[in-house]
């Protein structure tokens, strides 16, 4: 058992729509895109000349080229959610990040993201790629309430435009960048609780989603979507078969994965939140932000499925219960 505090999230201001991706002359425009992957709009940390001028030729470049570094995003991410638990910095007693593109090998992100917001404390990194966020809360349900301090603040800042050879159609229609961030505790209660959770992962087929170091993200896509929808749907149900399920927020991929996931489940739409279609796929932090953007309309009774799946190949579940009262 867990509870959640407060959530925050971050999108950056350059937005790629689906008639830029068409004037970058990569065979793709708004009919085939929307077909595909059902995504209108994407964030990102790269300006537009930048990526209109280069299709981000050298990844490597694209570091120097950021409006913004994870730390950055991470941090306004990391203080929104403190507002909305009415927290401080000077409460927080550990940082925990996860991403699927980390700007720095060395040291752990969480450790930048914590000099950003000038907080001295242990910090360590959790990565499965786009189910970070889902397996930081795993891992942290794990450990006896006495081991952690009071409050923890968990960040996942993805900034996956850096790694996009925006020369592939197929990769370039996909992803965008944001960061999610949310304070948890424990041992000091709330209203929203992570009741129970859940995560698996195949490693024998950990080469079908890849970013190799300084490279571009790429993945066997036929594969990988079959393995989202397999996930989803197992989750939903698995967390359906013991809750209340009224709400679900799953790993923003596409539009296309998430409706299948919920037709095979009975989710309607007025219980699916998602915003793939507006900020694209932005990684671990795609599920935690939809949670942020629709933190005003959690209500009592509300069991919210949050079922994520990564690279790894990695998959996690967990069930947020908004209750009554204290």
């Amino acid at each position: 058992m867990l509870y959640l505090h407060g959530l925050g999230h971050f999108h950056p201001e350059n937005v790629i729509s689906n008639s830029f991706l068409e004037e970058l002359d990569i065979g793709t425009n708004e009919e085939w895109i929307m077909d595909r992957v059902g995504i209108m709009t994407r964030r990102t940390v790269l300006s537009l000349d930048y990526i209109r001028s280069t299709k981000n030729s050298d990844p490597r470049a694209a570091l120097e080229a950021s409006e913004y570094n994870n730390a950055q995003i991470g941090a306004f991410s990391a203080q929104m959610a403190l507002e909305r638990a009415g927290l401080s910095t000077a409460d927080i007693g550990m940082v925990i990040s996860g991403s699927s593109a980390s700007d720095h090998l060395t040291p752990v992100e969480a450790s930048t993201i914590a000099a950003e917001l000038n907080i001295d404390v242990p910090c360590l990194d959790v990565n499965s790629a786009c189910s970070s966020f889902g397996m930081d809360v795993h891992v942290l349900s794990m450990m006896k309430p006495e081991a952690l301090p009071p409050f923890v603040l968990i960040v996942n800042p993805e900034t996956m435009t850096k790694s996009v050879d925006y020369s592939d159609r197929s990769i370039a229609v996909l992803f965008g960048d944001g960061s999610a961030a949310a304070v948890v505790s424990s041992r000091e209660p709330s209203r929203s609780v992570f009741l129970s959770s859940f995560c698996d992962s195949k490693p024998t087929a950990w080469e079908k989603v890849v970013i190799p170091r300084m490279g571009y993200f790429r993945q066997d896509g036929h594969a990988v979507q079959g393995f989202a929808i397999r996930k989803t749907t197992d989750s939903i149900r698995t967390l359906q078969s013991v809750y209340p399920v009224n709400r679900f927020v799953g790993h923003q991929a596409n539009l296309g994965m998430l409706r299948t996931a919920c037709e095979r489940t009975g989710i309607v739409e007025d219980q699916h939140w998602h915003n793939v279609e507006h900020f694209g796929n932005t990684g671990c932090s795609g599920a935690p932000a939809v949670l942020s953007q629709h933190w005003q309309d959690l209500t009592p009774g509300d069991h919210v499925a949050v079922c994520v799946v990564g690279g790894g190949l990695t998959w996690v579940h967990t069930l947020l219960k908004i209750e009554d009262s204290l």
